[in-house]
């Protein structure tokens, strides 16, 4: 499922028409409007294809002079992103090895970019 927010452009004058023909349309959830014809609106859909149907249905309103989306979120896109953020390796595995002493990891800033464990074994034949 996808959700998109869409700002949709009117002049004041036909402000009232144009919000009583989105809340009317079907396609759209009605949020806020603010004075200058700016009015808030979102709308959801199986998959892209089917939210640009809907924006081209509001973009033919009578007197709409832009419809843009501003924000979407797409269920598959979080799964994704949350089947990366699960799979992730987020310890460095210089902080998992039993074999590093501590004493000998020196730390500078960032131990995701860093190859510590290559660091700490030059540094344990440095010091034997």
């Amino acid at each position: 499922m996808n959700i998109s927010s869409i700002v949709v452009q009117t002049l004041p004058k036909y402000l009232d028409s144009v919000v009583e023909n989105l809340k009317k349309s079907g396609v759209c959830e009605y949020h806020m409007h603010d004075e200058k014809g700016r009015v808030i609106v979102t709308i959801e859909g199986v998959n892209v294809e089917e939210e640009l149907k809907k924006l081209k249905v509001i973009e033919a309103i009578p007197h709409i002079s832009s419809a843009d989306m501003q924000m979407s979120y797409s269920e598959e896109e979080l799964s994704s992103h949350m089947e990366v953020l699960e799979n992730a390796d987020l310890v460095p595995k210089v902080l998992t090895d039993e074999n590093i002493k501590v004493e000998d990891i020196v730390y500078r800033g960032d131990l995701k970019k860093k190859d510590l464990i290559g660091f700490a074994k030059i540094f344990d034949s440095a010091n034997k």
